[in-house]
Order: structure tokens, then sequence, then C-alpha cells
């Protein structure tokens, strides 16, 4: 789908303003950077943010993240179903009620997001359905991909992004946030039944799936965290590469949210066992603090082009 020009795509502030309340309410850490983007690149953002939210949620059967009073109607595979239906539709731009989808039609066309990206993010949420197990943590970082790497790449081509090198890098964020968040999250993930963590490493240490909530556990699980963590570190490395593609305003605001999420593995393993007694998250002051650092970073262009390390995970490789 190209980019269309902007006097074609008639306003619709009520989208916009509904996205801005669902990513202050869902998520406070992207909600801080989003800030940062330009007016066009902020709406973008947040227009893509609330699909993805919204699918998120429908699969779920949550609200923002958290757990409904009542039942969504229908089973996860006839919800994903539907979010594919809905999805194809406004990538056709068919006319849509459901505010979520106008607004991923509306960011698609401004912005030339290709319908495969949006269809691989629900193949994503489809593994979850399915209850999908995996093997290897080339299964999981495939798992990272869908969920949080096409949105990386989405993301950036929001942000003007064209060279596969940048989209590439946009990616690996997507994957070191996702196996930050896999990280923080292992305890009440397995409470709900999932479980990403590969089942070759819970060997290593002698841990059988259905132990990882146990409170006994908490010293192995612990050190599978760490290492999550320190997984996501290269790509990391090579996303804070691809920053400096962005314009100035989008890496300003994409270093933001390294930071923070940098900060939240930092924390996760600072706790050590103790980091699922309560939800790991950063204040106030840090994510200020993380702003300062991520306008630093915006301004000190390196003009790095080195070429992303081959020993890097790619969703494109044979598996």
């Amino acid at each position: 789908m190209p980019p269309l020009p902007e006097e074609s795509l008639p306003p619709d502030d009520d989208l916009a303003a509904q996205a801005a309340e669902t990513i202050a309410r869902g998520s406070q850490s992207f909600a801080t950077a989003a800030r940062l983007f330009d007016p066009v690149t902020r709406e973008g953002a947040l227009l893509l943010y609330a699909w993805c939210r919204h699918c998120d949620d429908v699969v779920d059967d949550q609200h923002l993240g958290f757990n409904r009073d009542v039942a969504g109607p229908g089973t996860p595979e006839e919800r994903i179903a539907a979010l594919e239906r809905l999805t194809r539709r406004a990538f056709a731009g068919e006319a849509l009620e459901d505010p979520n989808f106008r607004a991923l039609q509306r960011v698609a066309r401004r912005h030339g997001l290709p319908l495969s990206l949006a269809l691989a993010h629900l193949d994503g949420f489809r593994m979850d359905v399915e209850g999908r197990r995996y093997r290897t943590i080339e299964d999981t970082l495939d798992y990272c991909h869908h969920v949080a790497g096409v949105v990386g790449t989405m993301m950036s081509m929001v942000m003007g992004a064209r060279e596969a090198a940048t989209l590439q890098r946009a990616a690996d964020l997507g994957l070191a946030f996702q196996l930050t968040n896999i990280a923080r999250d292992i305890v009440p993930d397995a409470l709900a039944g999932r479980l990403y963590l590969p089942a070759d490493w819970l060997a290593e240490v002698g841990l059988d799936p259905e132990g990882v909530a146990l409170p006994e556990n908490r010293g192995k699980v612990a050190v599978l965290a760490a290492r999550l963590v320190a997984l996501a570190e290269p790509y990391y490395a090579s996303a804070r590469i691809g920053i400096d593609a962005l314009p100035r305003r989008s890496a300003w605001a994409v270093a933001t949210a390294h930071g923070v999420y940098r900060a939240i593995g930092t924390e996760v393993v600072r706790r050590g066992p103790r980091a699922w007694d309560t939800r790991v998250s950063t204040s106030r002051a840090e994510k200020l603090s993380q702003v300062l650092r991520g306008a630093a970073v915006a301004a000190r262009r390196r003009g790095d082009d080195a070429p992303r390390p081959s020993g890097l995970w790619c969703h494109d490789q044979p598996r």
C-alpha cells in the first residue's frame, strides 16, 4: 500500500483522541516516548498502537492489558479470525465502524504500511491462542518477531524509514523489547498458562514447565530471566545504530523508549528472585532521565553504518 497524499485523508480527530487515551492508559513507557514525536508521526504511532493494543486485548479477553469482568464473545480462535477479516477489510479500503480498525486503515494509508506485516503480527497472537510451546531460543525469537519485531518495523515506517537496514534494526528493537517483557513477566505469564522460555533452557537448570510459577523455583527463574536480558543486549545495540537514520525527533523518541526498556531489564536482573513480588516498572524520575538521555543520543549522530552482526537471529533464516 503506497502512502497517499495528505490532502486525500480527511481528518478524524476522534480517532486520534481515542488512540491518545489508549496509550496513556495502556503503556506509560510508550506514552512517554510518543510525546516526543512530531505531530504527524505521533498520530501515526498512536493509531498503530491502538490497533495493536485492541488485538492483544481481544485475544486475551482483556481491556488495556487488564482482565475483563465479563468474557468476550466467541472462542479465541474465532476472535483471531474476526481480527484478520477486519484487518484485511481495513487494508482493502472498506468502510469500517470499529475505531481501532479505522485507526489501522488511516495509518496504513498515510504511511504505506504493507498488509503482510499486520497479518504477521496477528500470527503472533495466533501462537498464543494455539498454546504453542518453544523448544529452542530460536523458537522464542520467532514469537518475538511476530508480536514485536514486525511492530518495530511498522513503527519505523511511520517515522519515514524505508531502507532495509534501518527496518531490520527497528525489528531488532522490537525483539529486544519483547525479550525484556518476557523476562519481566515470566511468573504472571506462567500463572496465565503461557510460557515463552525455551524447553532446552528449562532443562539446563532442571526446571519443569509446570513449576515455573512456584515460589520455591524463583532462583532458577531469575537465572533464566537474567539470560533473557543478556540476550536482548546485542539487539538493543543493533537498534542503537538504527536510531541515527531516523529524523531528529523520531530518534529522540526511540532513544527514550530504548533507554526505558533497557532500564526495566536491568531492574529485573537486580531484583533477582524478588523480581516478581511486584511488577517491575520505571519511575517517573527514571523516565525523565531517559528523556534527557534520549535527547543527547538524537543530538549526537555517530554516522555509524556498521553492518548488522551476523550472529543475530533473523526471521527469514532457516529454522
